[in-house]
């Protein structure tokens, strides 16, 4: 066997991404509140960036309007072209930089309460309970299996160990751990520590001390029916009046099924918008909100440094801040071109969807990324980027900017309407409905085509279900 060398030439495309571009990118997708951890983490770990609005710089209270912004610089992506280790132009980067974008004008900063004043902490369910059991009459022993009951207990209130497991871990009676899962079932809220829905039910049931049988004989035999509200066959195979049936079924109606919900820890999580929308007059003016958002720029104080520094003093140290330098410079420009991509991709979403501004949701139009991509001429990935998690203010509500994105419903001619028109449509429709008598699938999709909307039932049984909404025979009400 012979072994050669041989030389050959082979032509290939590779794309390269620049660590500028790979920062663009990133901080283009990023929601509001990533984007402010983004920059705090920088602003800790990068010498040169200062954060001005910390100073109270004068020169950040006076914001442009939008009319001062210059958009048609904006029309061009960040390609990242060149390797990353050009020459900056160090003194013009070294000056203090603008406001990003178009800031919305807030409330003054110094009305803002303490946060000391604002935070709270609920009470959750463990806590609650375990007060219970420690006011309770219970020995150490019980005391510990009661720990291991509450520490077993879901969001809902609900004992999700068996208990045989319960028994298995703190080596005790099967019969024992029974006897004191009964005690921390009387607790409050009621209903807690049930192991079903059942249960659940009949011990509220139990704690409002019915005197009719009737409630706690529907709530141990009649489950389904009364999810399906057939109160009739529960009235024929129990040998009472329907209207009996009916006023056991209210009573049912007012019991907690998840009794441990209200203790939910979980805080709510509140919609900062990124661009709002107001009508002046019969124009429509678009701002991005940069409230809250850290106004950067580079430190002079490192300008002279760099300049002081001499080629004794050794190359790491001028090294280091020209890193820094090009590192803050880059993370500048990439908020910047953040900024005016959203307020670009806003303006466009705006001008498509005019009459859905004007007019509400049922002049909705079908658009798909590529109609806002043609028209600011960048990709569409870009345009899926800058549209996922960030939000629009707008007259008529608070929107995701991919909520102005959905596919069309023919109509009975060759025009479209948006699918997200015809899912308001069904809920008007089903919201004018006698709660007696429901309107089923079959009859919403007669009462589209009556305003000339063409849709088939399994479609309009899809949007309902994407709008939370029952069937028709769980929507029917007897009283």
């Amino acid at each position: 066997m012979a072994f050669e060398l041989k030389q050959n030439l082979k032509l290939t495309q590779q794309l390269v991404m620049t660590p500028q571009l790979q920062q663009s990118i990133k901080l283009l997708q990023l929601s509001r509140m990533e984007l402010v951890d983004a920059i705090n983490q920088e602003l800790e770990e990068n010498p040169l960036l200062e954060d001005r609005t910390v100073e109270g710089d004068p020169e950040t209270e006076a914001a442009p309007e939008v009319d001062d912004i210059k958009i048609e610089t904006v029309s061009k992506e960040v390609t990242g072209e060149g390797d990353g280790k050009e020459e900056f132009d160090w003194d013009s980067y070294l000056e203090d930089f603008g406001p990003m974008g178009v800031p919305h004008q807030g409330r003054d900063d110094t009305d803002v309460a303490p946060f000391e004043n604002m935070l709270t902490k609920t009470k959750s369910l463990t806590d609650h309970l375990l007060w219970q059991l420690n006011l309770s009459h219970l020995t150490d022993t019980e005391r510990r299996v009661g720990e291991q009951i509450i520490g077993n207990l879901n969001g809902d209130g609900y004992l999700r160990a068996t208990i045989e497991e319960i028994a298995a871990l703190e080596n005790m009676a099967p019969v024992f751990v029974e006897d004191v899962l009964a005690k921390v079932q009387e607790f409050d809220p009621p209903g807690v520590a049930a192991r079903d829905l059942q249960e659940c039910l009949l011990l509220q049931i139990g704690f409002l001390a019915v005197e009719t049988p009737l409630p706690e004989k529907i709530i141990k035999n009649y489950l389904k029916e009364l999810e399906t509200r057939n109160y009739q066959s529960i009235a024929s195979k129990e040998k009472v009046p329907l209207s009996e049936v009916k006023e056991a079924a209210l009573l049912i109606g007012t019991l907690n099924p998840k009794p441990g919900l209200p203790y939910n820890e979980e805080s709510p999580q509140y919609i900062i918008p990124d661009v709002f929308v107001y009508k002046v007059g019969d124009r429509y003016r678009i701002t991005l909100n940069d409230d809250g958002l850290p106004r950067l720029r580079v430190s002079n104080f490192y300008k002279e440094i760099l300049g002081g520094l001499r080629t004794s003093d050794g190359d790491n140290s001028k090294e280091y801040i020209k890193e820094k330098l090009q590192s803050a410079t880059w993370l500048i420009k990439s908020i910047e071109q953040r900024q005016k991509t959203i307020y670009r991709v806003a303006e466009s979403i705006l001008n498509h969807q005019i009459d859905f501004f004007d007019k509400g949701i049922s002049y909705l139009k079908p658009m798909v990324l590529r109609d806002i991509a043609d028209d600011v001429e960048m990709h569409e990935s870009t345009i899926s980027r800058v549209t996922t998690n960030k939000y629009m203010h707008t007259p008529r509500g608070i929107f995701e900017l991919k909520y102005f994105f959905n596919s069309g419903i023919n109509r009975m001619g060759d025009e479209q309407i948006a699918s997200q028109s015809v899912k308001e449509k069904i809920r008007e429709i089903i919201s004018r409905e006698d709660n007696k008598k429901p309107y089923n699938d079959s009859t919403i999709v007669d009462m589209l085509a009556a305003s000339n909307i063409s849709i088939a039932r399994r479609t309009v049984a899809k949007y309902r279900d994407m709008l939370g909404i029952l069937p028709a025979s769980k929507r029917r009400k007897y009283f």
